[in-house]
């Protein structure tokens, strides 16, 4: 059995496709697994580093918006497109995969494409609530489509092919959670918030925390990983607590989601995935200039779902906000019902499920 998984650019496109390579490989012992992806995206190292062989097509994003310098740009992203699905034809007839899985990012569309021309069976995985422009036009030629959220289905033509069947993410093993604390130096007792905003942070939260960083600690733990960009920048200005560990990036996340009581974080779709897998109750933040605004579709299906707070960027940093995150945060009860309403929106075995997927649609004739 051989199988094509095309999508990259960011880890929120790639891991999903390795979590499935990964059961694949599990289920299937003599199963042939290799990625597409580009030199730009996190697939570039990330692909041959995990141990699967990756084709590089060189392909680019169109520019979004009206102005006549982007309609000009994206006439070459279109010839650059034409080639892309030229090569991806030589691709596809060369590996000859029984199945391309496409999982989001430049370089799925004229995969897709090119295995939906040749007959080949396709599946989709959409990550996010809104999805994507490939998942849009390539899901009535899909032999299946794979929803993240229920919200999604609404965008998407009217088949007997779209299923729900969550995010493949990182799954942690729970552990104690004063041990947890402890790890990371924190006073055990204290309800403790997890803030985080990807590897390279997220500035308006970054902002918010320190502005404030007293009143979080005079009633809580804070544990907090800034991303690169703003750690030297922060790290200046806060002062050694037991109350606080900060740093630009977290290496044990799940001891970290073991000592947070209440996360605080962007709407990324893994993050979200890895919220309700664990049953955490969070405040979610959505990057106001996210692709379709896709974030915010996500963060409203947590805040429909009772597991989640929304509160907009540009307004954090506002006493109503912090004051309502306080109160949450030093609230047992109500975390509890959340972080009950957050379980009961996970999809922990979604990587399995998707496996079994592919594995039905290689048998078909």
């Amino acid at each position: 059995m051989r199988v094509l998984f095309a999508g990259g650019g960011t880890g929120g496109h790639l891991y999903p496709g390795i979590a499935m390579a990964g059961e694949l490989r599990k289920m299937v012992p003599n199963v042939e697994i290799s990625f597409a992806g580009t030199t730009s995206g996190i697939e570039a190292t990330e692909v041959p580093r995990q141990g699967y062989k990756l084709h590089l097509i060189p392909v680019r994003g169109l520019k979004r918006g009206r102005l006549f310098a982007n309609i000009g740009a994206n006439l070459g992203v279109l010839a650059d497109f034409a080639v892309a699905l030229g090569r991806s034809i030589t691709l596809v007839h060369r590996e000859a995969p029984d199945v391309v899985v496409g999982t989001g990012g430049f370089v799925s569309a004229p995969l897709l494409l090119a295995a939906q021309l040749m007959r080949k069976k396709t599946l989709v995985q959409e990550q996010n609530a809104f999805p994507g422009v490939t998942t849009k036009l390539l899901a009535l030629l899909a032999s299946e489509v794979h929803l993240s959220f229920e919200e999604a289905r609404r965008f998407l033509p009217k088949t007997g092919r779209i299923f729900v069947s969550g995010n493949p993410a990182r799954l942690f093993r729970g552990e104690d959670v004063f041990q947890a604390r402890a790890r990371f130096g924190l006073f055990e007792e204290r309800p403790t918030l997890l803030v985080f905003g990807g590897s390279r942070g997220a500035r308006a939260i970054n902002n918010a925390v320190l502005q404030h960083l007293a009143r979080i600690t005079a009633s809580a733990n804070l544990l907090w990983q800034t991303g690169a960009l703003d750690y030297e920048r922060i790290n200046g200005q806060v002062h050694s607590s037991p109350r606080l560990w900060i740093s630009p990036y977290i290496e044990d996340m799940g001891a970290a989601y073991s000592a947070a009581d209440f996360v605080l974080c962007r709407a990324g779709a893994s993050s979200l995935a890895e919220l309700t897998n664990l049953g955490k109750p969070s405040v979610l933040i959505p990057y106001p200039y996210a692709t379709g605004d896709h974030q915010r579709h996500n963060a409203r299906a947590l805040l429909k779902g009772g597991a989640a707070l929304v509160v907009e960027d540009d307004s954090l940093a506002g006493e109503s906000a912090v004051n309502t995150i306080l109160a949450l945060l030093n609230n047992p009860e109500k975390l509890r019902i959340m972080g009950e309403a957050s379980r009961k929106l996970a999809y922990p075995d979604a990587a399995h499920q998707l496996a079994l997927r592919i594995i039905a649609l290689a048998q078909k004739p």
